[in-house]
């Protein structure tokens, strides 16, 4: 059963200046863990060995702009990384607010805060989803509709 989570921390120093300086983030609910048959792959670098899959399946758009999702990671060696993610727009911000354990279980990520999505290699993919999928620059997000038409589009390698 997902745990029904909410975070009123107002969001940190981002890429962008915060256009709503009394934002708070809204209520969210773990989503069940990734299905393989609702993975859609998403190229991050042509150099990269890894393969980087988006659950389509917890794809949403909440009232507070936060796009919400479940990223998957895969290693050429074989490890997977599973973590469920936001991203906010306005600000160019991503949060991680959990990790997929074997069986299906999530953990609450310890380190959650609001950061940056700077240039480092760990936030490639998020910013590649960011740039690509989920955002106009620093407006507010694309709907859950806008978003699953062009990973279809432009991904469709996963599949």
């Amino acid at each position: 059963m997902a745990a029904l989570v909410l975070a009123c921390a107002p969001a940190g120093a981002g890429l962008f200046a915060d256009p709503d300086p009394n934002w708070k983030e809204g209520e969210y609910a773990l989503p069940p863990p990734p299905s393989e048959n609702s993975l859609r792959q998403f190229v991050v670098s042509a150099t990269s060995s890894n393969t980087y899959l988006v659950d389509e399946s917890s794809l949403m758009v909440g009232d507070d702009r936060v796009v919400r999702y479940v990223l998957v990671v895969r290693t050429a060696g074989g490890a997977q990384n599973v973590t469920y993610e936001g991203i906010r727009c306005e600000t160019g911000e991503r949060r991680i607010y959990a990790i997929g354990r074997p069986g299906g279980e999530w953990s609450l990520a310890r380190q959650s805060d609001w950061e940056a999505m700077g240039p480092q290699a760990h936030n490639r993919p998020r910013a590649t989803l960011a740039r690509a999928y989920f955002c106009d620059g620093t407006a507010p997000p694309r709907n859950r509709e806008e978003v699953l038409r062009r990973l279809a589009d432009h991904a469709d390698v996963g599949r």
